[in-house]
C-alpha cells in the first residue's frame, strides 16, 4: 500500500468513518474518468480543488465533479487573491500529487470549502490519495471529517 493510500486509510480509521478504498481498474486522475470508474453520475465524483492565496496559505475547494471553481466567488471566501496551486506546492503541502488529492490525511491542515451540489446524493466518490484509488462516502460524513465549509463558490 502507498504512503498516500495509507494516510487516507488511517484518516478514515481515526474518524470512525467505516469506507474503505478500493482500486479503480483504469486511472480516475479526472471527475470524468472517476464517474466512469465508480459507475456513477459526473456530479457525484468530488473533486479536490487547490488554490494558493496571496499570502502562500492552501485553499481546498470540494466540487461536484461537473462543477468549476468561480475565482472570484473562491476570493470573496478567503478574502485574499487566489491562484492555482502549483503541483510541486500541492505536493508538499497535502503530501499528494495532482490526480489523487484526497480531502483527509493531508500533511497539514487546510481551510476546506465544500459545493452544495454535492449534498444532493446520498453518496458522493472521493479521491483516496492515488490516481487509480477512490472511496464512497455520504456527504454528511465528507463534511464532518473534512470540518468543510458548506458555501458557493462554483459557476
Amino acid at each position: 500500500m502507498s504512503k498516500s493510500l495509507a494516510r487516507v486509510v488511517q484518516a478514515l480509521r481515526a474518524a470512525g468513518v467505516d469506507a474503505t478504498p478500493v482500486e479503480t481498474t483504469g486511472e480516475a486522475r479526472t471527475a470524468e474518468a472517476a464517474a466512469i470508474e465508480a459507475n456513477c453520475a459526473l456530479d457525484q465524483i468530488v473533486k479536490s480543488i487547490l488554490f494558493q492565496g496571496e499570502s502562500g496559505q492552501l485553499y481546498l475547494f470540494l466540487t461536484a465533479g461537473g462543477n468549476r471553481v468561480d475565482a472570484t466567488l473562491a476570493q470573496s471566501l478567503t478574502g485574499e487573491s487566489l491562484s492555482r496551486a502549483g503541483g510541486d506546492r500541492v505536493r508538499q503541502v497535502t503530501g499528494f500529487a495532482i490526480g489523487g488529492v484526497a480531502p483527509i490525511g493531508h500533511l497539514t491542515p487546510l481551510p476546506t470549502f465544500l459545493d452544495p451540489r454535492l449534498q444532493d446524493f446520498s453518496v458522493v466518490w472521493v479521491a483516496a490519495g492515488t490516481p487509480r484509488h477512490i472511496f464512497a462516502t455520504d456527504p454528511a460524513t465528507l463534511i464532518q471529517i473534512t470540518a468543510a465549509r458548506i458555501a458557493s463558490f462554483t459557476a
